[in-house]
């Protein structure tokens, strides 16, 4: 190989050689002095090495364009294979999220088949199974809510439950009743746990439907609520709702309570319904804020309602309401619609600065005037 190379560059010098003796002789008959003839002789085989040299360097150009070539191409194929690696990873991870989306379908029908089970544990661990696997997959969550609220919504008593009404309980199905209340306590605290707290800067708000739901120690204390829907609830003992944020519309309308409610805390961001609520114990509205329009139309309180440093943003409905002793020094002023609202005289009653009570009508009951 190496005597290949060479080939040319002594083919170069010999020719040079022979033009050099070719052209000193030309010149030497032509009459002119060696020296002269010499260099005529050295330009031109000057000049046949010259042009070896200019060929050289084009074959060395082109040599290494060519070698850019190959290095592109090269570097073309690895860009190639390195996104076709890409892509079967990709088809890859598409194919194990879309097993995996299988599975967890699977897992959600499954789960909310054996909620109709006839065993209490097996609805149990159903309702963890939806729960969990709203913890692996957020965007079921709202699903699995909906899920649980249903589950709630069905009709339920108790005999303890009829006793707080002032019912005849039926105490020989206690048993069973107790089996089927601790599966719906449970469905309660996985609502509590699935929701997000307000401490939560990137909180969302999921949904939740009560319609008819009867409930026994709700807690949903410092949770982030989008829309309650709440509508004739049964809530049983302690309603543990503290600091809760509701960013969409509240309608607790027609709702029952046969137990204490607190509230305190507790921010509406949107229109909040209390119209008909009806309530046998303390009922507690301490520091809540109510943004939205706020109807307490037709309630009836028997025990104490506080709405100390609450604060409404807009005109409130008390239109027919009949309350307790109450505590109604709201921060910043309240205007409300007061017709038919009434007070009694023989308990403690706070009203705002202005508002009066109207006792010329007699009996136990006195009508607020703002």
């Amino acid at each position: 190989m190496r005597g290949r190379a060479a080939l040319p560059w002594l083919i170069t010098v010999l020719l040079a050689i022979i033009v050099l003796v070719v052209v000193t002789t030309w010149v030497l008959a032509g009459g002119i002095d060696r020296g002269e003839a010499l260099k005529a002789g050295g330009l031109a085989a000057g000049s046949v090495i010259a042009l070896y040299a200019l060929w050289l360097n084009d074959r060395r150009r082109r040599v290494e364009e060519l070698r850019q070539e190959i290095e592109q191409g090269r570097q073309n194929l690895e860009t190639q294979r390195y996104a076709l690696e890409q892509t079967r990873q990709e088809l890859e991870s598409r194919r194990a999220e879309h097993d995996r989306e299988r599975v967890a379908d699977e897992r959600f029908a499954r789960a909310v088949e054996l909620l109709g089970n006839d065993t209490d544990q097996v609805r149990v661990g159903a309702l963890h199974a939806l729960a969990g696997l709203a913890r692996s997959r957020p965007y079921y969550t709202q699903t699995v809510l909906d899920v649980v609220c249903s589950y709630l919504r069905r009709p339920f008593d108790h005999p303890r439950f009829a006793e707080l009404r002032g019912e005849e309980p039926d105490w020989d199905t206690r048993e069973e009743a107790d089996r089927w209340l601790q599966v719906r306590l449970t469905a309660q605290r996985l609502i509590h746990d699935l929701l997000h707290p307000v401490s939560d800067p990137d909180a969302v708000a999921y949904d939740l439907d009560l319609h008819g739901a009867t409930l026994e120690y709700l807690n949903l204390a410092e949770r982030v609520i989008g829309n309650l829907r709440a509508r004739e609830m049964n809530l049983y003992m302690n309603t543990n709702l503290r600091d809760v944020q509701v960013r969409g519309g509240a309608w607790l309308t027609s709702s029952r309570s046969w137990g204490r409610v607190y509230l305190n805390g507790a921010v509406f961001h949107d229109q909040s319904w209390f119209s008909k609520f009806r309530a046998k114990e303390l009922v507690d509205f301490t520091g809540a804020r109510f943004h939205g329009k706020t109807s307490f139309a037709n309630t009836t309180f028997r025990d104490p309602v506080t709405f100390t440093d609450a604060t409404f943003d807009h005109a409130v409905d008390f239109t027919d309401s009949c309350f307790g002793p109450l505590d109604l020094r709201v921060t910043g002023g309240l205007t409300a619609r007061t017709f038919g609202m009434r007070v009694p005289l023989d308990q403690e009653v706070q009203l705002p600065a202005g508002w009066t009570v109207d006792t010329t009508r007699g009996g136990s009951f006195g009508l607020v005037r703002a």
